[in-house]
């Protein structure tokens, strides 16, 4: 798939069909927009693009880092990724110009598909609703996509958002359409891990939303190639130190690889247990190992 970043460096490309939107975490709303647009170009022998913002044009925390997001778009088939920088001054312009002097004069779109609940330009003043009436103006097809529904819920990132913070994983899963999942660059930590005998990953995520507290067990993906192991999330409270800051930390099973400064993707499998101060390291350490042999178990 080929990036852009930024307006000045579009360039036009063959019966676009273009999917706009946000899209933070590609659930399974989101992906059913960008394989229809994927599908239409291929049938009409032209470009799937995506035109998407970064950051997050409402200052919501992300779902997922950009870098994961393009991965995600990549992997739908879709042969172009617009990324335009949310800055103070693009959200000046207004949604009408939006329409009149990015998407047609850069774009020139054959079909423009998007969200029914998607809004952009100054103030977040344009919607479905004005795109479908400029559709006719500019001679573009669209197509509005209604919010879908897993189990009753409505699927939305900031459904998936509250779902994730509220411990609920098996039901953010089910909205998001995959595991729950972290990407982040292993940090060197304080190698407690290492010293109790477990080594482990100290990761530095590159967004914002993860998982609460607790222990869980994980699958690891690094270097294209999928490990299991037990994840760590919490501030150590056993250690005692005042203030002591949150920490990400995931033990490979059976894994020997120097891996500090490389980014890796942490699955979330199942939730093991809330995270507890122990007494002592002894302790600490014989509840890791009890942690390492359901994790094993479940794997």
């Amino acid at each position: 798939m080929r990036i852009i970043y930024g307006i000045k460096r579009i360039i036009r490309f063959k019966r676009p069909v273009i999917a706009l939107g946000v899209f933070d975490g590609l659930h399974l709303g989101h992906r059913n927009i960008l394989k229809a647009a994927v599908k239409k170009a291929r049938q009409i022998k032209g470009a799937s693009l995506v035109l998407t913002f970064f950051p997050h044009p409402q200052g919501k925390a992300s779902l997922y880092s950009l870098s994961h997001r393009l991965r995600l778009i990549a992997e739908l088939g879709v042969d172009v990724c617009i990324v335009i920088n949310f800055s103070r001054s693009f959200s000046k312009i207004s949604a009408r110009d939006f329409i009149a002097k990015i998407l047609f004069e850069k774009i020139h779109p054959s079909f423009v598909y998007v969200g029914k609940n998607f809004h952009f330009g100054r103030g977040a003043m344009g919607d479905s609703r004005l795109l479908s009436a400029s559709a006719k103006e500019y001679k573009f097809g669209i197509k509005i996509f209604q919010v879908i529904k897993s189990s009753g819920m409505s699927i939305s990132s900031t459904e998936i958002r509250k779902l994730i913070k509220n411990s609920q994983l098996p039901k953010a899963q089910r909205l998001l359409g995959r595991r729950i999942s972290v990407l982040g660059t292993v940090n060197r930590g304080s190698r407690l891990g290492r010293w109790l005998g477990f080594p482990t990953a100290n990761i530095k995520p590159h967004h914002e939303v993860i998982p609460p507290p607790g222990i869980y067990a994980v699958q690891v993906i690094f270097s294209k190639k999928k490990y299991n192991g037990i994840c760590y999330i919490g501030h150590r409270p056993t250690i005692g130190l005042k203030n002591n800051p949150l920490v990400i930390e995931v033990h490979i099973f059976d894994f020997h690889q120097e891996i500090y400064g490389k980014t890796l993707e942490i699955q979330f499998v199942k939730f093991i247990r809330q995270d507890k101060k122990f007494a002592s390291l002894s302790e600490l350490t014989a509840q890791i190992r009890k942690d390492i042999a359901a994790c094993r178990k479940i794997l």
